[in-house]
C-alpha cells in the first residue's frame, strides 16, 4: 500500500520536534547531563496529589462538563482575578484543557481558516507553527533580537500584518528566550492592533515564573484588549504538573463557546483526577499566599543567575531572561552552528542542550538550556560545556 499517496500531506510534511531528537540520544547514555527538559525538577506537592487519590476513593470516576468541573473553573477565575486582575466568568469564559497545549490548538483551529496568517515571535514554543499548518493557516515568524532583549517590537508586527492577517500569538515570558514583555510593551502592541480585527492568543504558562522584581502583565489586561484575547494558562510550570496535563483557555463567551464545541467532539473533558488536583492546587494555593510557587521561583532565580554567570564566565554571550527557566546563550563565537554545537557537545561531553533552531530560524547561533533541575547538575554542566568551548576555540 502506497502510504505516501493517502496520508494527509501536511502531517507527512511536519517535521518532527527539534528538542526529542537529542533526548532519545541522551536516553542511551547513563552519564549524560540533560539541560533540554521543560519542566520543573519538583514534585507536585503531596496535598495536590492527595486530592486526586481521595476523589478517586470518593467515586468521582466520571466525565464532568465539557467546560470542566463548575468549581475548578471558579477557582480559576478566582486565581486570574488575584494575580493578574482579569475577570473572566467561570459559566462561559473558561474552558478546562488537557494542558495548554491543548488551548492553543483549540484556539487556532477556532480561528484560522485555509490560507490565513498567523503571527509568532521567533524563535517561540516548538508547537505554534505545526499546529497553524494543521488547522490550514501559514505561520509568518517575526524576528525577535537579544538586544532588545527577545521583545516583539511594535513598528516589526506593524510591518508584519497584511489582509491576510488573523492570529498574533504572544508567547511570554518566552520558551526559549525567558524574554518577557512588560506593561509598557504591551501596551506599545496594543496600539498597533486598535481598528484591525486581529485576535491574539496570549501564552502565558511561565506567568508565574519572573524574576528581577518584574510582575507578569497579561495582555487581555490591557485597556481595550480583552475582547480580542484568548488567555491560554495551566498548572505544569507554576505547579510542577506537567504530568498531570492540566490547562485552560479564557476568552469572551462568543470565542470559549466555539473552542468548547471543539474540545466536546475531541477530548470530551479534561481527566476527572487531575481536575480535582488542579482545584486543590488554586485553592491551597491562595490560602497560603502561593507560598510553593514563591519557593519554586526563588529556586530557579538562583539558578538562572548561575548560568548566566556561567555563560559569561566561559566567554559566551548570555542574555539575562527575566522569565521562564531557560539560559539562550550565543554560540556564534565557536564558530560552530546551533545543530553542531549541541551534537558535539553531547557526544563529547555528554551534555545535552537544544540547538536554538528547534525554535524558528532566529534562533540559529544559540542554544537553549534549562535551569530546572538541580544545582550539581548545572554546575557540572557548566563545568563541561566550559571544557568544551575551550577545546573547540579556534579549531
Amino acid at each position: 500500500m502506497n502510504y505516501e499517496s493517502i496520508v494527509s500531506p501536511v502531517v507527512r510534511d511536519l517535521p518532527p520536534s527539534g528538542i526529542r531528537k537529542f533526548f532519545d540520544i541522551v536516553a542511551t547514555m547513563p552519564d549524560a547531563i540533560s539541560l533540554g527538559v521543560g519542566e520543573p525538577d519538583f514534585v507536585t506537592p503531596w496535598n495536590i496529589c492527595e486530592s486526586a487519590i481521595y476523589s478517586i476513593e470518593q467515586g468521582k470516576t466520571h466525565y464532568t462538563s465539557n467546560w470542566g468541573t463548575l468549581e475548578l473553573r471558579r477557582e480559576i477565575a478566582e486565581y486570574l482575578k488575584i494575580r493578574c486582575g482579569l475577570s473572566y466568568a467561570p459559566e462561559n469564559e473558561i474552558l478546562v484543557t488537557v494542558g495548554a497545549s491543548e488551548g492553543i490548538d483549540l484556539a487556532l483551529r477556532t480561528l484560522v481558516s485555509p490560507g490565513d496568517e498567523v503571527l509568532v515571535p521567533d524563535p517561540s514554543y516548538v508547537s505554534y507553527s505545526p499546529c497553524i499548518k494543521l488547522a490550514g493557516g501559514v505561520p509568518v515568524g517575526i524576528r525577535t533580537d537579544a538586544s532588545v532583549s527577545f521583545r516583539l517590537m511594535p513598528e516589526q508586527l506593524k510591518e508584519a500584518i497584511t489582509d491576510k492577517t488573523k492570529v498574533l500569538i504572544l508567547p511570554y515570558p518566552n520558551n526559549p528566550t525567558g524574554g518577557i514583555m512588560e506593561r509598557q510593551d504591551l501596551e506599545a502592541i496594543a496600539d498597533v492592533l486598535r481598528g484591525t480585527d486581529i485576535i491574539v492568543i496570549s501564552d502565558e504558562i511561565y506567568s508565574e515564573l519572573t524574576y528581577g522584581g518584574r510582575t507578569h502583565v497579561s495582555f487581555a489586561a490591557i485597556e481595550g484588549m480583552f475582547e480580542r484575547t484568548i488567555t491560554l494558562n495551566g498548572f505544569s510550570k507554576a505547579f510542577a504538573m506537567t504530568g498531570w496535563r492540566m490547562g485552560y483557555a479564557c476568552a469572551p463567551a462568543y470565542l470559549a463557546k466555539l473552542m468548547c464545541k471543539i474540545h466536546q467532539f475531541t477530548m470530551l473533558c479534561a481527566p476527572v483526577q487531575g481536575q480535582a488536583a488542579a482545584t486543590e492546587a488554586l485553592v491551597s494555593g491562595r490560602e497560603s499566599n502561593y507560598a510553593s510557587v514563591k519557593k519554586m521561583r526563588e529556586t530557579y532565580d538562583r539558578r538562572r543567575r548561575m548560568m548566566v554567570e556561567g555563560f559569561r564566565a566561559m566567554g559566551l554571550s548570555c542574555f539575562e531572561p527575566l522569565g521562564a527557566f531557560y539560559v539562550f546563550p550565543c554560540i556564534k563565537a565557536t564558530g560552530m552552528t546551533s545543530e553542531e554545537f549541541c551534537e558535539k557537545l553531547l557526544r563529547e561531553q555528554r551534555v545535552a542542550a537544544v540547538p536554538g533552531t528547534a525554535f524558528g530560524d532566529s534562533g540559529e547561533g544559540f542554544i537553549r538550556c534549562s535551569y530546572a533541575t538541580s544545582t550539581e547538575k548545572i554546575e557540572e554542566a557548566l563545568r563541561r560545556i566550559a571544557a568544551f568551548v575551550v577545546a573547540h576555540k579556534g579549531a
